[in-house]
């Protein structure tokens, strides 16, 4: 065939074909079903719209509804959508920007007058109409003034603004009947092929994220490629309503956010800090057992430390500062620098090594408030920071320490399911990062060893390594299935570059330490937090603040439920009684509610055979128990951790 192309297929079926052949007429010759079915095509790796031509030899990977890209395409077009019908129905709008998310989409707007959810419900009507229109999608590219002109024309500012900052030389543009965005795709092929999609919520936004710039409004969607997917969501979404910790918390009077003291700052409650108390306990215990040392370090240091470590260069607009007798000081944003100064307190020597520093450290960062969120985004967190000093020769069996770590706090707290993954440098532009090729190499090949060694799938995030050193992440999933952010691995170069850590080695000279960052919790806000949301406020009894509550039925019988209580308290459980003059149904009800995972009715017969008619939080009535009886179970769920009461 003259002036062909070859096509390679990720299976290795190769084909060839003339030059300037559509995409789409690609996928029909390997496959008649796929070329129906596919939305778009990664050619060499790159995302493609389906109907564009292809130019050269490439491996091609076809987009079906089910391809782990599809949502993001799905979503993106729906965003434009949106944004069409809003451009339809309120022609004065400036449009902003629409990406798509993990949850679905966005898509920021400029107008002076509010929308209501009352404009959600027609401008979603109007988005079925264009969607019904099967509107060809298509990719235009023009020169940059080409594209300026246009925006300017229609009197769009902020994508004029856009166009301007983040346009090359020719402009891609995608269009649909008369609406055009400014936009890289790809897209579906046609408004037709968008597939299920529900508009969701309402909120301010700042143009550019920035709070000196100008006010917006955003609309939240989301979409999918089916019904049944959206109808599966929606009803997740739902679920996750119930268990917002933003209300679970207050409603068990967990936590609070006072807006007398500030937002961003959490107060935590006796039952709250019951919970905490457990997990910093049992935090330290595993610690200890696994040859940490506890440390503890100031709030605040000179501002000089953070000159040195680099924090200033790179997060000064997320640091408080302040002077003290004309000094600058910083309120500490992390724990690292402090660490580091107390191993370099004195000379080490390889013969002490591995380091492994472990500090629960409250620190402060300043987040904007609009991304605050309850427990999850605060101004003030305590981080569970561990420092690992070592040789390059002990890296790999550290990393596969603190891996099986991770794993045993995972499986402790019910988190099931989990996802890793490994972010490494780009070696093309090692002027991005700190530390040596031959650094990032043993980094690498460390932490790939210990994923490799503990059987552990992962995903590998080219060049999304941190500027100071290549990393795991552990993306944990909870009962209903959403993703929260989990145990982090990280190699830190900087550090020891900037703050001269070394060791002696064998041969007495001093070499630079291998310095392992990991943190398991990550901060204990945003855990406890993914806890209450994880387990609807129900904690398993060795994490309930109150395990059990004894519910006398009258007077006469207060005295034996004391009796009871104090049986319980004193092997160690947190036990209440009910004295109120309440019928014994209400007070149930109200344990219940409390989320308390055992009740204890104590009668006058309880009383006279020296018994307890237990009921369960999830099982409801177990009948009646002697107490000692009831005694060890409750012992035995607390001392082994058990995840069901």
């Amino acid at each position: 065939m003259l002036d062909a192309i070859r096509v390679t297929l990720p299976d290795g079926s190769v084909r060839e074909f003339p030059r300037g052949v559509e995409l789409r007429a690609v996928a029909e010759a390997f496959n008649g079903d796929l070329g129906r079915r596919a939305i778009a095509a990664l050619v060499n790796g790159a995302g493609k719209d389906i109907y564009l031509p292809l130019q050269a030899d490439a491996t091609i990977e076809f987009v079906t509804p089910e391809s782990p890209r599809a949502l993001e395409i799905y979503r993106h077009t729906t965003s434009h959508l949106l944004a069409h019908a809003v451009k339809e129905l309120f022609p004065e709008v400036k449009i902003g920007v629409g990406p798509a998310t993990d949850e679905g989409f966005f898509y920021d707007f400029e107008r002076p007058t509010p929308f209501t959810p009352e404009d959600l419900e027609t401008i979603e009507a109007r988005m079925r109409d264009i969607k019904a229109r099967d509107l060809p999608i298509r990719r235009i590219e023009q020169p940059k003034s080409q594209a300026l002109g246009y925006f300017r024309g229609l009197g769009d500012n902020l994508k004029v603004e856009l166009v301007a900052e983040k346009g090359g030389e020719v402009v891609s543009c995608y269009r649909q009947d008369n609406f055009m965005d400014f936009c890289t795709g790809p897209h579906l092929p046609s408004t037709g092929r968008i597939g299920a999609f529900k508009l969701l919520s309402l909120a301010g936004a700042y143009w550019k994220g920035s709070e000196q710039n100008q006010q917006m409004q955003r609309i939240y969607g989301t979409a999918f490629a089916t019904e049944e997917q959206l109808a599966a969501h929606l009803a997740m979404l739902e679920e996750a309503k119930k268990r917002d910790h933003r209300r679970l918390g207050p409603a068990l009077d967990l936590f609070s956010v006072e807006e007398t003291a500030g937002p961003g700052l959490i107060f935590w409650h006796p039952n709250g800090t019951v919970v905490r108390q457990i997990l910093e306990d049992f935090w330290k215990d595993e610690h200890r057992r696994r040859g940490y040392q506890l440390v503890t370090t100031p709030h605040i240091a000179r501002d000089e430390l953070w000159r040195l470590s680099g924090h200033l260069d790179y997060y000064k607009d997320n640091m408080y500062t302040f002077e003290i007798e004309e000094a600058g000081y910083v309120i500490k944003p992390m724990n690292c620098p402090g660490h580091s100064l107390i191993y370099k307190s004195r000379l080490r020597s390889y013969r002490e090594l591995p380091v492994r520093y472990a500090e629960l450290g409250t620190v402060y960062r300043y987040e904007r408030s609009g991304v605050l969120h309850g427990m999850m985004r605060v101004r003030g967190f305590t981080q569970d920071d561990a420092h690992i000093y070592c040789t390059p020769e002990q890296v790999l069996s550290e990393i596969e320490g603190v891996l099986d770590l991770c794993l045993a706090f995972l499986r402790t707290f019910g988190y099931e399911r989990y996802e890793v993954d490994l972010s490494v440098w780009d070696p093309a532009h090692p002027e991005k990062y700190a530390g040596d090729a031959a650094g990032w190499q043993m980094a690498e090949d460390a932490l790939t060893r210990a994923l490799r060694d503990r059987a552990l799938t992962y995903t590998r995030r080219e060049g999304e390594a941190a500027f100071y050193g290549p990393k795991i992440d552990i993306k944990m999933f909870d009962a209903i299935g959403r993703p929260w952010q989990g145990p982090t691995v990280q190699f830190d170069f900087n550090l020891p570059q900037r703050l001269s850590i070394h060791y002696v080695a064998s041969d007495s000279s001093q070499k630079p330490v291998v310095m392992v960052h990991r943190a398991i919790y990550g901060s204990l806000e945003r855990f406890f937090g993914g806890l209450i949301e994880h387990y609807a406020g129900a904690f398993p009894l060795w994490l309930a603040p109150v395990q059990a509550i004894v519910l006398p039925i009258t007077d006469r019988t207060a005295a034996y439920a004391r009796e009871i209580q104090t049986l319980l308290r004193g092997q160690g459980l947190r036990c209440e009684v009910d004295e109120r003059n309440e019928k014994i149904g209400a007070k149930i009800r109200e344990a219940q509610l409390k989320k308390i995972p055992f009740m204890l009715v104590a009668g006058d017969r309880e009383a006279q055979a020296r018994t307890v008619a237990v009921r369960s939080r999830k099982e409801g009535d177990l009948g009646p128990m002697g107490l000692e009886a009831a005694r060890d179970r409750l012992t035995r769920l607390d001392r082994e951790r058990a995840l069901e009461p």
